[in-house]
């Protein structure tokens, strides 16, 4: 069994050669900053501030579907084949959100699937189109929510439960950023009004003891981002990672990069880095590599 990777934002993990030459091609004044890449406790809103610079040469077609494809070579060449790749297809302007939707399904490799992101704060008739183009699109498998909830949002979590239940009812798995270092009471709104039968990060889950037994009761899959939690502040090392006590409690939790390219990490590499966990057994990153495969979106 190879590995697998639910949760690698395309935006995120493009090749940084790949990043130069649409740059020079595309936006030739753009200035690529020397370090790009995350760093520890940089925190969630400068994480997030950084994409700006991927998505400034990824607004047409072709560019999406380039980097769609060198993405599942980079999995493949990691191991990977359980592959997700996620993206909000409305922050790419160069072209209708159906024909940037199809662009990365054109880049797609057999082993690969997509997972379209709604973003906290998009309007909810937004997250309905979103849904609406998934349906038909078979290899489109889930609807996500990323990003973070900001204070001058004029929408908020509960506003896309028809959007999300809309999804349920078509058959797309749902996934939503909960939890990231925040209240977990995020996570039982996501599970219990968005319908998510994924929770991305949620590292705050056994903050609340209703929370952590509603994981277990609805058996929720966890998608941890380690590295990715080390870079916004959400824990200090990757040693300090609860991954452990959650499997110890038989949380479905699975390993996954977020952004390669930001984070500077492959899959093999994440996986890894888990055994600083104080605890962590062989059998133990088999199981997160088990719960990956088991937890992938199917339609």
């Amino acid at each position: 069994m190879g590995l697998a990777d639910l949760h690698r934002h395309l935006d995120g993990s493009l090749r940084l050669s790949t990043l130069r030459d649409l740059a020079s091609s595309h936006n030739p004044a753009l200035v690529i900053p020397k370090d790009i890449y995350f760093h520890k406790g940089m925190g969630l809103d400068q994480a997030l501030a950084c994409f700006a610079v991927t998505l400034s040469v990824l607004q047409d077609p072709k560019s999406v579907t380039r980097v769609t494809a060198e993405i599942c070579e980079d999995a493949e060449a990691e191991g990977v084949d359980c592959l997700e790749i996620r993206f909000a297809p409305q922050l790419h302007k160069g072209a209708s959100l159906e024909t940037i939707v199809d662009a990365a399904l054109e880049g797609l490799d057999e082993k690969s699937t997509i997972i379209l992101c709604a973003l906290y704060g998009d309007p909810p008739e937004l997250v309905d189109r979103l849904v609406e183009i998934a349906i038909p699109r078979r290899r489109v498998v889930a609807l996500d929510l990323a990003g973070g909830p900001v204070p001058g949002h004029s929408w908020s979590m509960r506003d896309y439960s028809n959007a999300f239940q809309r999804a349920r009812d078509h058959g797309l798995g749902r996934t939503v950023h909960a939890g990231e270092g925040r209240a977990p009471e995020e996570i039982a709104v996501a599970i219990n009004e968005l319908h998510a039968l994924r929770i991305g990060h949620g590292t705050t889950l056994l903050d609340d003891f209703s929370v952590t037994d509603l994981i277990l009761q609805k058996d929720i899959v966890i998608e941890a981002c380690p590295s990715s939690n080390v870079h916004t502040g959400v824990i200090s090392e990757v040693s300090a990672h609860p991954l452990k006590r959650w499997l110890e409690l038989g949380v479905k939790v699975c390993v996954n990069t977020d952004n390669t390219l930001f984070s500077q990490i492959d899959a093999p590499t994440e996986l890894e880095l888990t055994r600083s966990i104080p605890g962590m057994t062989n059998d133990d990153l088999a199981q997160l590599v088990e719960n990956g495969h088991n937890g992938r979106f199917r339609r």
